[in-house]
């Protein structure tokens, strides 16, 4: 039943597990996920299917949490703790969750979203966890019986998040195979420790780990991304496998050149990135610095990683976020629903060569329907082309297209132009409402150490950005930002910049 138990047995005090506060080995993860699984089931009464909750920071309780939860059939739900209370209460209500696994760092968010709240037993993780695990039966549960699995909100851009429910294997012992079979597909082989620098309350951080960990490495465990101390761990502990996002890559790429230079990268051998769109020459950069082991992937909360594209390969087709796995065929429609020609931009779908279905939205069956027109198709919302030899290339989400004078813009092309510019740091671009041409564009900028907002920089900016863009694309207008808002995944936070916008326009009036 993959490495989670093989190893438990061949290397018993082996590290499975570390967050630099807390350390298990194999044979404790083993026990006591075997623990969370009797207690979600004996102790919380909790069936097959019903739902749990963790609202963590990143510990390691969390993977212990998801591995239990698949013994015990159960869907558990990693929530956010960046939320609101409000924002948790509904999650919770919403998911159904009659278990909350809380972390004390948290206590008054915690209080607040349960205040009122009655049947949810919310135990907290630490001393409180540790008794009731004690407590709990050791006893493994039938690997021949229904599997868990962890149902994650996507972020909700538009309307309420929803929780997405991935197509699961029959069986305990099939969905733990399945695992390390998915890590496989995309280079987590096991092969060496593995560093988590982005919140395990996100899907790519949380299951790559536990993919990666199903092939028997070790999962170090970072409380949040710090750019010194990221390259420090790596470097000290031979780190192998990483995953990271390109905001990341920038902060990186911001130290001193002394400092860059005096890092070894020699142990890394997967680098895996996504999540967010990535200019060239960042990262040609970071190849230049790191070497050919930076891997990016195109994917979602509800498809999982759909393609896959090596450095090498990228090198080859720069600005491409790869071809499709072998399970997986990409392709994209026009506004009338038919298949596009090689090269011509339109919403892009996916069709899964084995499954009906790839996911449900949790009681949402519109959604869900909406989500797959067809059987084995669904779609996450981009727009992109595919090339005549099958790679993809992405503009951006259609919910961020900006429709000016009726032409269609896409936000990314304009950020990794001015991305470019040496004064710039991060950038943002939205629409804003025009009068005259229905949308226009607004460009927010975070500037560079030692640069200073000015007019002339604008012009400057403006300047630079036409001689790569049409007219048409260039921002009307630049605002500078101390630091531009984004999510710990390093996607942009757009909304909050146009409520920003909206408030300053209001006391403008």
């Amino acid at each position: 039943m993959t490495a989670f138990f093989e190893r438990a047995r061949s290397d018993p005090n082996g590290t499975a597990v570390d967050d630099f506060t807390r350390r298990r080995t194999w044979a404790e993860l083993a026990d006591r996920s075997r623990r969370v699984a009797r207690f979600l089931r004996d102790e919380a009464g909790l069936r097959p299917d019903d739902h749990a909750a963790f609202l963590l920071s990143n510990r390691v309780e969390a993977i212990e949490l998801v591995l239990g939860a698949v013994l015990a059939g159960v869907w558990i739900t990693p929530i956010n703790w960046h939320l609101a209370a409000d924002e948790i209460a509904y999650v919770l209500e919403d998911s159904g969750a009659r278990v909350l696994f809380g972390d004390p760092a948290h206590r008054p968010l915690l209080d607040a979203a349960l205040a009122g709240r009655g049947g949810i037993e919310c135990v907290l993780a630490g001393e409180p966890l540790d008794r009731a695990l004690a407590a709990a039966s050791d006893a493994p549960l039938d690997p021949s019986g229904p599997a868990g699995g962890n149902m994650i909100y996507t972020s909700g851009t538009t309307g309420r998040p929803k929780g997405v429910k991935r197509t699961r294997p029959a069986s305990v012992a099939a969905a733990l195979e399945h695992m390390g079979a998915l890590g496989r597909n995309i280079g987590l082989d096991g092969s060496g420790p593995h560093l988590v620098t982005g919140p395990l309350y996100h899907a790519a951080p949380l299951m790559f780990a536990i993919y990666d960990a199903a092939g028997g490495a070790p999962v170090l465990i970072q409380e949040r991304f710090r750019e010194r101390e990221t390259l420090a761990l790596l470097e000290e502990h031979e780190v192998a496998h990483t995953h990271l996002v390109p905001t990341m890559f920038v902060r990186l790429l911001a130290l001193p050149e002394e400092e860059r230079a005096a890092f070894d990268p020699s142990g890394l051998r997967l680098v895996l990135h996504g999540a967010a769109p990535i200019s060239v020459p960042v990262k040609q950069r970071m190849i230049d610095w790191w070497g050919p082991v930076l891997v990016e992937y195109w994917g979602g909360t509800e498809g999982g990683v759909n393609t896959l594209i090596g450095s090498e390969e990228w090198l080859a087709h720069p600005g491409s976020v790869g071809r499709a796995l072998p399970a997986f065929e990409v392709f994209a429609l026009g506004g009338d629903g038919q298949r596009l020609p090689n090269g011509e931009a339109g919403a892009l779908h996916c069709r899964h060569h084995h499954q009906e279905r790839v996911f449900e939205y949790h009681r949402d069956a519109e959604k869900t329907a909406r989500a797959h027109p067809e059987p084995g198709v669904f779609t996450l919302g981009d727009v992109g082309r595919v090339d005549a030899e099958g790679y993809v290339h992405l503009l951006d989400r259609q919910s961020n297209m900006i429709i000016s004078g009726g032409v269609n813009i896409y936000p990314v092309e304009i950020e990794q132009v001015l991305q470019e510019h040496p004064a710039v740091a991060d950038v943002a671009v939205f629409g804003v409402p025009d009068d005259e041409w229905g949308e226009s564009v607004k460009a927010a900028v975070e500037l560079a150490p030692g640069e200073t907002a000015s007019d002339a920089l604008e012009r400057d900016l403006l300047t630079f950005a036409g001689r790569r863009l049409a007219k048409f694309k260039l921002p009307r207008s630049v605002d500078f930002e101390a630091e531009l808002p984004r999510h710990p995944t390093g996607k942009l936070h757009v909304r909050r910049l146009r409520d920003r916008y909206w408030a300053d326009r209001e006391r403008n009036i």
